[in-house]
């Protein structure tokens, strides 16, 4: 194994052992409560990542990925929040050099003076993927299984609903005009019901069904240069360090609509636990050109060796609270596959097999690594790349 590796696992056995005994690593002062209740604080993320590749010899003999290990995310936000009445926040992630959540959330009853649920204006996750709306820093793996690369929208600016009851939720969105990045201009309209049967602590039913219509516009970019819409829907190999794809539908063209499905489960019952999806994407094309749908779906199992619970709350999971001095361990296996193929595009299929290790230190520190057996085939080229994966993440 190369010299970062071992460079990796140093420092993250040097981040809990030196400062451990001087002062509680659970307690960060970054955020300050006022009298009248009013919060306001900071939010962040830092990640290391390794990603070392295997097995990806082309047939004319070269390696198809190059190992990689370098900052994966320089996440920093700004929160203003008062319980029971609004809370906001604005962040940016400065390695991608792109936006996350820019918006402001209002809790119905302390305007309305009933509680008809909370309604959010701004730039926030589009609601159709469960792993896709699950907080980016809180993810069971390192990166999302493959049908929620491929699928899941992300972020839009606009305007959504929350309401949630002990048995139920569900959160309707309809977001307007590009992203903060000038991109994806269009509409877009959301929703996601989940039956939640069960859901105190260690003790968790969800079972939720999401959809959503896309009607992307033509874009024009800073040369006044005119493109119509499309669409593309493709995914790496459950690594982050890499552009490239094993399978891609390449550039649809004329696009009218995208309707994009799902169907989602989770079960949490004391240290155990399981989650699956089901995700599909159609898209509708003009000027006579085929429609095309493709489809995929991943599942999980997670074991908390040290005994504690995935935390689950407004229909998402979130990082493990270690309760021992050392820390909480978690294993986890999980399958994933994909298939671009429909008609005369041949996007490929692929699946993968990733075996997960989470160390939670404190609840501010996370070691992750993962091993991921890969098989594709795109156009009659069959790759299988092995790929070992570890981070390092501070998050508050």
């Amino acid at each position: 194994m190369k010299r970062h590796v071992f460079l990796t696992a140093a420092v993250a056995l040097h981040a809990f052992a030196a400062p451990a005994a001087a002062y509680d690593l659970n307690d960060w002062p970054v955020h300050y409560t006022f009298g009248d209740g009013t919060d306001v604080g900071l939010t962040g993320v830092y990640r290391y990542d390794v990603n070392e590749f295997s097995d990806d010899t082309l047939p004319n003999g070269s390696s198809r990925f190059e190992d990689s290990h370098t900052n994966r995310r320089k996440e920093l936000g700004l929160t203003l929040k008062k319980k029971g009445v609004y809370d906001a926040v604005i962040a940016y992630e400065y390695q991608a050099k792109s936006w996350q959540d820019v918006n402001l959330r209002l809790q119905s009853k302390a305007f309305l003076g009933a509680d008809y649920g909370a309604f959010r204006f701004g730039y926030s996750k589009t609601p159709v993927a469960f792993e896709g709306v699950t907080s980016s820093k809180a993810t069971s793996f390192l990166e999302l299984a493959l049908p929620a690369q491929a699928i899941y929208e992300g972020r839009r600016t606009g305007v959504d609903w929350a309401f949630e009851r002990p048995q139920y939720l569900v959160n309707l969105g309809y977001y307007w005009g590009q992203d903060l990045h000038g991109d994806n201009d269009g509409t877009t309209l959301a929703g996601r019901i989940a039956w939640t049967p069960r859901k105190g602590e260690g003790d968790v039913i969800h079972l939720g069904v999401s959809a959503s219509e896309e009607n992307p516009d033509a874009t024009t970019n800073g040369r006044g240069q005119r493109n119509g819409p499309s669409a593309r829907i493709r995914s790496t190999p459950e690594a982050g360090l890499t552009t490239v794809r094993l399978v891609d539908s390449g550039a649809l063209s004329d696009v009218d609509t995208i309707r994009r499905y799902g169907l989602e489960g989770l079960w949490i019952s004391g240290p155990w636990s399981v989650q699956g999806e089901w995700l599909a994407v159609d898209v509708a094309r003009k000027a006579g050109k085929p429609y095309y749908g493709a489809d995929g779906f991943y599942v999980f199992g997670s074991w908390v060796v040290t005994g504690e619970s995935r935390p689950y709350s407004g229909g998402n999971t979130n990082n493990l609270k270690p309760k021992g001095a050392w820390g909480a361990w978690e294993l986890l296996l999980r399958y994933s596959e994909l298939d671009l193929n429909d008609g005369a595009i041949r996007g490929g299929k692929q699946h993968d097999w990733t075996l997960g290790a989470n160390w939670y230190l404190t609840q501010h520190f996370k070691f992750q690594a993962n091993y991921i057996q890969a098989s594709s085939d795109r156009a009659g080229l069959s790759l299988d790349p092995r790929i070992f994966e570890l981070r390092a993440q501070i998050y508050f």
